[in-house]
């Protein structure tokens, strides 16, 4: 290989080598996590009537959300 071939070869192989990480900035990021949600201050109390209850599973998913419709989470409606 003659001197003019070893460094047209040598510059692709570097040009490749640092481009490389700015190609990987313009890709989209698909390891970050989702942003946590906030759950609003009603969301939070008629969780903590449900907690205090004991309720699990559907009986709790239903009281959150009679909780939920009812006024300020006071509506603690058919499930004791």
């Amino acid at each position: 290989m003659n001197h003019v071939s070893k460094l047209a070869l040598i510059a692709i192989i570097s040009g490749l080598s640092l481009s490389g990480p700015a190609l990987a900035q313009n890709a989209p990021a698909t390891t970050s996590k989702p942003m946590a949600k906030t759950h609003s201050p009603q969301s939070i109390e008629c969780s903590k009537e449900a907690d205090a209850k004991g309720l699990h599973g559907a009986a709790r998913k239903k009281f959150r959300k009679a909780c939920m419709k009812g006024a300020g989470g006071m509506g603690k409606s058919d499930v004791d």
